[in-house]
C-alpha cells in the first residue's frame, strides 16, 4: 500500500465510524458543510446537492445532455404574448406538510423568491427583470415579465417551489417542498433525508440518505473505499486512482477570479490585463487534470452564446510586468494591497490554486494577500450588497451553467444590476438587454459579442478553466455523475446493485 493512502486510511479510521448501512440507506460525503438549507439559494453547489429535486422541485427541468426543457411540476406551457408565459400545473400533488400544490402555491413561491426580504441567490438568474405571477385557475398560472423572456421555461427551472407555510420574511433551514424526500435531521454533524410516503411520483429506491462532510479530498475518497460512505460527488485529480470506483465527467463549471472594478488599482485596464498575463496557465492546469480546458469566457463550449473566436489569455510575465510599470508611471497606485478572497472546499485543489496564483502575482509585482473563507462568509463577497469599505478585492468563483443559454451567466456577472457584477457600463447594459430579448441567431450573436467585449476590451475578470469532475462511487449503488452533478444529486436516480 502506498504510504499516502495508508495515512489517509489511518486518519479515516480515527473518525467516528458510521453505522453499517441498512437496506435502502446510503451515506454521501460532501466537501463542505452546507451553509444553509434555504431553497432560494439552491444554485449554490453546497445547497443544491442536498435540496434540488430531493426536497424541493421546480416547474420545469433542463436535460443536461441536450438542454431540452422537460415537465416537472408543470406539464405544459405556452407563450400567450411577448411578456406572458402560461403554465399548466400537475394535478394531485401535495406538499410534504399536506398542503395542496396549485397556482396559489406557485405564486407564493415566486413572490417569496423575488421579494428581496432575504438573500436569494437563485434570483440572480433573472437579472433585473421583475416577475408578476397571476393564477388563472387552480392549475393554471401566468408568469409575466417586464421584458421579453423567450426562454422563460428554461429560466423558471431554477425557481424552487416551497410550501405556503414557509416564512416570507426570513430564510429557512426547514424546507418543505413537493419532492420525494423530507428533512429528517439538520445539524452540525449531518443532514438526513427520509423518503416521503406521500410523493406524487414513483417511489425511489433510496429510503434514507445521510449527508456528512469532510474537507480533505483524500479522506472523502478513503471513506467510500472503506465503505463508510457510498458516494462523494467530488474528489481531486490525485485521488482518482481506482477505475472501478472513480468516474471522470464533463461538468458545466467554469472557474475564474472576479475582479472588483470599484477600487484602484483594479479599475485600471492595464492592471486587469496584467493579472491575466501573470499566470502560468499550463503549470496551474496540473492541479485540475489534462482534460480540463482553458477558459476565455464564463460558459463552456456548447452553451448558446459561447464565442469560439475569443482566445484565452496566455502566460506572458514580461508583458504583465511592463503593463504594471506603465500603470505606475501614469500614477496608478499599483502597490496597493489587493485581497484575494478564496472559498474553502469550492473545488478540489481550490486553495492550492489560489496559493499558486498569489505567488505568481507577487512575482509579477502585485501586492496580494490571500483570505480563505467558509462558504457563508465568502458569499458576502460574491453577491450584492458587497461589504462596505472592502477595498480592492479578487474573488475566487466557480460558475455553473448547464441550462444551455448564456442568459444564465451574462446578466449576473456583467450587467450593472447583476447580483455578482462589479462592472457598470451603460452601453454594455444595452447590449445585454437586447441579446436577452432576442431569439435564434440574433440572440447567439449578441451574447458572443458581449463575451468578446468583456474579454478583449474590458478584461473584466480572470477566466481560469472549464472543469472536469472526478467522483467516487461505492460498490453498493448504481449511479454515474452527469453534467448536472455539481448542481444536484437527485436521490431518485440512485439504485442499488
Amino acid at each position: 500500500m502506498l504510504p499516502a493512502l495508508a495515512a489517509v486510511l489511518s486518519l479515516s479510521s480515527a473518525l467516528p465510524v458510521l453505522a453499517q448501512q441498512a437496506d435502502g440507506e446510503i451515506t454521501i460525503v460532501l466537501p463542505e458543510q452546507p451553509s444553509n438549507l434555504e431553497p432560494c439559494g439552491s444554485i449554490l453547489t453546497d445547497v443544491g446537492q442536498v435540496l434540488n429535486q430531493n426536497i424541493t422541485e421546480t416547474l420545469t427541468v433542463v436535460d443536461p445532455t441536450d438542454g431540452s426543457v422537460d415537465p416537472k411540476l408543470a406539464t405544459e406551457w405556452s407563450q400567450t404574448d411577448e411578456l406572458t408565459w402560461r403554465f399548466k400545473l400537475r394535478d394531485g400533488v401535495t406538499f410534504q406538510d399536506g398542503m395542496p400544490f396549485n397556482a396559489e402555491a406557485v405564486k407564493f413561491s415566486l413572490d417569496r423568491m423575488t421579494s428581496k426580504a432575504f438573500t436569494c441567490n437563485n434570483l440572480a438568474k433573472f437579472g433585473d427583470d421583475t416577475l408578476t405571477v397571476t393564477p388563472v385557475d387552480d392549475l393554471t398560472v401566468d408568469i409575466i415579465s417586464t421584458k421579453p423572456q423567450p426562454i422563460m421555461p428554461t429560466l423558471i427551472s431554477v425557481a424552487m417551489i416551497v410550501a405556503p407555510s414557509t416564512s416570507t420574511t426570513e430564510a429557512t433551514n426547514a424546507p418543505i417542498g413537493t419532492g420525494p424526500y423530507t428533512l429528517g435531521e439538520y445539524g452540525q454533524e449531518r443532514i438526513v433525508l427520509n423518503r416521503s410516503d406521500s410523493y406524487w411520483g414513483q417511489a425511489p429506491a433510496v429510503a434514507k440518505a445521510t449527508y456528512v462532510w469532510r474537507g480533505e479530498s483524500s479522506l472523502r475518497a478513503a471513506m467510500v473505499q472503506t465503505g463508510e460512505a457510498d458516494l462523494t460527488p467530488t474528489i481531486a485529480l490525485q485521488d482518482a486512482t481506482d477505475p472501478a470506483m472513480d468516474f471522470a465527467y464533463l461538468n458545466s463549471e467554469t472557474t475564474s477570479v472576479r475582479i472588483d472594478l470599484d477600487y484602484p488599482p483594479l479599475d485600471d485596464l492595464r492592471v486587469r490585463k496584467a493579472l491575466n498575463l501573470a499566470i502560468d496557465w499550463e503549470g496551474l492546469k496540473t492541479l485540475f487534470g489534462e482534460e480540463s480546458l482553458r477558459a476565455s469566457q464564463m460558459v463552456v463550449p456548447g452553451i448558446n452564446g459561447h464565442n469560439d473566436a475569443v482566445a484565452a489569455w496566455t502566460y506572458d510575465p514580461d508583458q504583465a510586468t511592463a503593463l504594471l510599470e506603465e500603470a505606475r508611471a501614469a500614477g496608478v497606485a499599483v502597490d496597493t494591497e489587493i485581497n484575494l478572497v478564496g472559498r474553502n472546499g469550492i473545488y478540489p485543489n481550490g486553495a492550492e490554486a489560489m496559493e499558486a496564483m498569489m505567488a505568481m502575482w507577487q512575482e509579477a509585482g502585485f501586492n496580494i494577500k490571500l483570505t480563505m473563507l467558509d462558504v457563508a462568509d465568502w458569499t458576502r463577497y460574491l453577491q450584492k450588497p458587497f461589504p462596505e469599505a472592502r477595498g480592492p478585492t479578487l474573488v475566487q468563483i466557480q460558475h455553473d451553467n448547464n441550462k444551455g443559454d448564456a442568459a444564465f451567466t451574462i446578466p449576473i456577472f456583467y450587467h450593472s444590476n447583476g447580483s455578482y457584477a462589479t462592472l457598470a457600463d451603460p452601453a454594455l447594459d444595452g447590449e445585454i438587454d437586447a441579446a436577452l430579448a432576442a431569439v435564434q441567431d440574433k440572440r447567439t450573436a449578441g451574447f458572443q459579442a458581449i463575451f468578446s467585449k468583456v474579454h478583449d476590451e474590458l478584461a473584466a475578470d480572470i477566466p481560469m478553466f472549464h472543469m472536469i469532475g472526478f467522483t467516487r462511487v461505492g460498490p453498493r449503488i448504481d449511479w454515474k455523475p452527469s453534467l448536472a452533478t455539481n448542481s444536484e444529486i437527485p436521490l431518485a436516480g440512485i439504485a442499488f446493485k
